[in-house]
């Protein structure tokens, strides 16, 4: 993508009722205005909170606030421009139930209240295979404290990949750490037990892993003592 076409990404972004952008210093320094009223300041209902980390173009986002018009979704993401697909298409839609955020995924516990989210997702992630990029693996200890502290009880979390990697890492840091794992697969375009958001919602890399043979994986857990 061209940097004009960035900028003028940007600069829509700016615009748009359904994008939010806090500065890291407006978070971490205070309280951000949000925080804990999401619900009620944005969307102006009582529905569940959904939240998709690291969202990219927002396909998952609108997609599921399409299926879902009684649950509120939030895409997370740093980078702006991607998702700013998203967020034009959810205001063509009038989907008043999508909205974006502009940030980094680990400051999720200063954008929202202990037990203010009902479910997580996790669509894609970067691996980060190589060792010292660890900590900034999505379903690392440190981030599944992050989850458990916004999530509500009985809150759970799902993680789509088509990386075998992160997958059989996830699994062995749930087994490892006692989390309940709710449902498995290596392979969900093969698994008649699939949930029906996770084979009918797909993604633009995720359109291209198939196209390449690569099995797509999931994993929804529980995070112990939620």
């Amino acid at each position: 993508m061209g940097s004009k076409n960035k900028l003028k990404r940007f600069r829509e972004n700016e615009t748009f009722s359904n994008v939010f952008q806090p500065k890291r210093e407006e978070l971490v320094e205070g309280e951000y205005e949000y925080k804990g009223c999401w619900n009620e300041k944005v969307f102006k209902n009582v529905n569940p909170l959904v939240l998709e980390l690291g969202c990219g173009k927002g396909e998952y986002t609108v997609g599921l606030a399409q299926v879902y018009p009684d649950k509120n979704f939030i895409g997370i993401d740093i980078k702006g421009a991607r998702f700013w697909r998203g967020a034009k298409t959810a205001l063509e839609e009038d989907l008043g139930n999508a909205a974006f955020i502009r940030t980094q995924i680990e400051l999720i516990d200063f954008i929202f209240e202990e037990n203010e989210v009902d479910e997580i997702w996790i669509t894609f992630p970067d691996p980060q295979i190589k060792y010292k990029r660890t900590k900034h693996r999505l379903t690392n200890s440190e981030f599944i404290r992050k989850y458990k502290k916004v999530l509500k009880k009985g809150g759970v979390v799902n993680l789509k990949t088509d990386s075998e990697f992160m997958h059989g890492y996830t699994l062995g840091l749930l087994h490892g750490e006692g989390h309940e794992i709710l449902h498995a697969n290596h392979d969900v375009y093969k698994n008649e037990y699939s949930p029906k958001e996770v084979v009918e919602i797909q993604t633009f890399y995720e359109k291209q892993y198939l196209e390449q043979g690569k099995p797509i994986t999931f994993v929804k857990f529980k995070i112990k003592g939620n």
